[in-house]
């Protein structure tokens, strides 16, 4: 589906220079925020107290929230769980404050509002599962980035296989430069949000890649800039469209989804737009620079005829 179409190729690769010197800049900066700020880990990555209590009526986690932050929590988790009327809370750990103390807080402060709330179960949340939590989290990348590596240099060439991986890298950098620089708390849901990123970044890369390919085998006495920029300007409208509608549902997420999905959004919103800047200013541009052409993406095919034909042999 095409709302519009535009006639004249846009010289992108012109700009290819400028373009990547700003994304250098914007990922050296995201990397340099993560090292002198670092991530703002959530509860479960750090360690902290998990409480679970039961409302009479189904509980309202706004409320809630409120109550608990009022008494120095500025991180807190408040989110149903089962029904409507069971609430898990995770509070961060508190220096000279033990979970029993916490939890006895944060109950007398909920009764204070309503006296029907019960504590179902507390417990601590150590360390070590947070070391767990993080390993596991970063396997997933690596495994996630291996994997799109390979399956880039089968399905195209090697060239396009590291140009996305730089690119979609470069898009989860700059989401955790965000998360370090606005101190916004890094949990396991924009942990899902970061590879969900990277998943959308490469399907935007491939779409690209394919219309390059594309271009090649049917322009043949185009440059490679010039395939290039026309392969990014017939997939405008489709990019328009696909992100645009994307978009839409992840800033409704982001305005009306509440805290439990406040920075999940941000971290889904942040990643689609730089995803989609990275797939065209970034990824094509790098493929260029490693000299992609014609002859890595098609095949030598030979005409049948007579061995004597002149023709024989010539490229199709």
């Amino acid at each position: 589906m095409e709302f519009f179409r535009i006639k004249k190729d846009i010289p992108f690769m012109k700009r290819a220079l400028v373009f990547n010197a700003i994304s250098f800049i914007t990922f050296a900066l995201a990397v340099f925020f993560l090292f002198s700020r670092g991530l703002h880990l959530s509860v479960e990555f750090t360690g902290g107290t998990v409480m679970e209590v039961a409302y009479s009526q189904p509980a309202e986690l706004a409320k809630v929230r409120e109550t608990v932050s009022a008494l120095g929590y500025s991180d807190v988790q408040v989110q149903n769980f089962g029904t409507s009327r069971d609430v898990m809370i995770r509070l961060p750990v508190q220096k000279g404050v033990s979970s029993a103390q916490q939890s006895e807080q944060v109950m007398a402060a909920l009764k204070a509002g309503d006296p029907e709330v019960s504590l179902r179960r507390t417990e601590f949340v150590g360390p070590q599962v947070g070391e767990e939590l993080v390993h596991g989290g970063l396997m997933a990348l690596a495994m996630v980035v291996v994997g799109i590596v390979i399956y880039l240099a089968f399905r195209f060439e090697w060239k396009f296989g590291v140009a996305a991986i730089i690119a979609n890298l470069h898009d989860v950098v700059i989401i955790l430069g965000f998360f370090a620089f606005f101190q916004w708390e890094f949990s396991l849901s924009v942990l899902a949000a970061v590879l969900a990123v990277l998943g959308y970044s490469v399907n935007e890369s491939v779409v690209i890649f394919d219309r390059i390919r594309e271009a090649f085998r049917k322009f043949r006495k185009m440059s490679t800039p010039e395939v290039i920029d026309h392969a990014i300007t017939s997939t405008m409208s489709r990019t328009i469209i696909t992100h645009a509608s994307t978009e839409a549902m992840v800033l409704s997420m982001l305005f009306f989804g509440g805290p439990s999905l406040h920075y999940f959004a941000m971290a889904l919103t942040i990643g689609i737009l730089f995803g989609i800047y990275s797939s065209v200013f970034v990824a094509a541009a790098i493929a260029m620079w490693l000299g992609v052409k014609r002859e890595d993406l098609v095949k030598a095919q030979r005409k049948e005829g007579d061995p004597n034909d002149p023709n024989a042999g010539a490229v199709v």
